[in-house]
């Protein structure tokens, strides 16, 4: 090892070793930091993966909840089926499954069950109609695809549930609303504690920091050891909200899964990486912005 190398390695221990004992010097102030941050950093991920549940209902609406179209009675089967070249050119509509009348029919006695027999008599006198199945680009787009669906000639009726598409959509808009205001206030609060928890940092060693800057030291290397302390604190936070996020989370799951089968979660394996990349990068900028911003407003070097 080289005396460069050498330099940068003692440097960075050092800066290393000042920042945790930064951290355990100041020991309550540190533990009220990382609580408020970790509590700030909870809510803003809970919000956010509420957010990410929603979205994958709405793609998951997307393909279930389809447009029904009925064709008008008046039109043989082959002008029924040649309707799809004008379905297929409609803005938001990604495909368009033609069903026969007699698909249509079995579909609806699979659906009754055991009480099949019942209509079974009515096969001779199918009172269904050739229809289209119309699988959408946008869910939020529903009401003006119908619009344009039941304009076209030919169609006589349809059926889909737009008032479902319309508050899955408004509920996802309020949801990322609510945790972007929320990342941005909570950040302002984290930062906050940070910048007093390192405030502290500075006046205890404003006499170690004088003499220091007496014998030469830069302002970077004086710096250097509050903005690791702040990250440090940032990363702590983040390790237990992470920690906290896949406990509740799956247990959350489970609880979901098994009494209501139709509010399904993400499983967290889905996202683990993802969410744990979000809570490092942010724990490691809060903790470095509050400590940067706390030192140019104090440290007078």
């Amino acid at each position: 090892m080289n005396g460069n190398n050498y330099s940068v390695f003692s440097n960075m221990w050092y800066f290393l070793k000042e920042g945790f004992r930064g951290v355990f010097v100041h020991g309550f102030m540190s533990f009220a930091a990382i609580t408020v941050i970790a509590a700030c950093l909870l809510v803003t991920t809970t919000f956010l993966l509420v957010a990410y549940n929603i979205d994958m209902q709405i793609d998951d609406l997307q393909s279930s909840n389809e447009i029904v179209v009925y064709i008008d009675e008046s039109l043989s089967r082959e002008q029924a089926q040649a309707l799809r070249s004008s379905i297929i050119a409609l803005d938001n509509v990604e495909d368009a499954i033609f069903v026969t009348r007699e698909e249509f029919f079995d579909n609806f006695l699979d659906g009754l069950g055991e009480d099949t027999y019942v209509l079974e008599e009515l096969r001779q006198d199918n009172p269904m109609r050739d229809s289209f199945r119309v699988i959408m680009d946008d869910v939020s787009l529903h009401a003006e695809t119908l619009k344009a669906l039941t304009e076209l000639q030919g169609i006589a009726d349809s059926n889909s549930d737009v008032e479902l598409s319309e508050r899955l959509v408004q509920l996802r808009s309020v949801v990322n609303t609510v945790s972007l205001t929320l990342l941005v206030l909570l950040g302002i609060v984290s930062l906050f504690v940070i910048s007093n928890t390192v405030k502290l940092a500075l006046h205890a060693r404003a006499e170690e920091i004088g003499i220091m800057k007496i014998v030469g030291a830069t302002n970077s290397f004086i710096r250097a050891p509050f903005v690791v302390e702040g990250i440090i604190l940032g990363v702590a936070a983040s390790v237990f909200v992470f920690a906290a996020q896949w406990l509740v989370y799956n247990y959350l799951g489970t609880q979901l899964s098994g009494g209501l089968p139709i509010l399904t979660m993400v499983p967290f394996e889905v996202f683990r990486y993802k969410l744990a990349l979000i809570l490092l990068s942010a724990g490691v900028l809060l903790g470095m912005s509050g400590s940067i911003v706390t030192i140019k407003r104090y440290m007078k070097v």
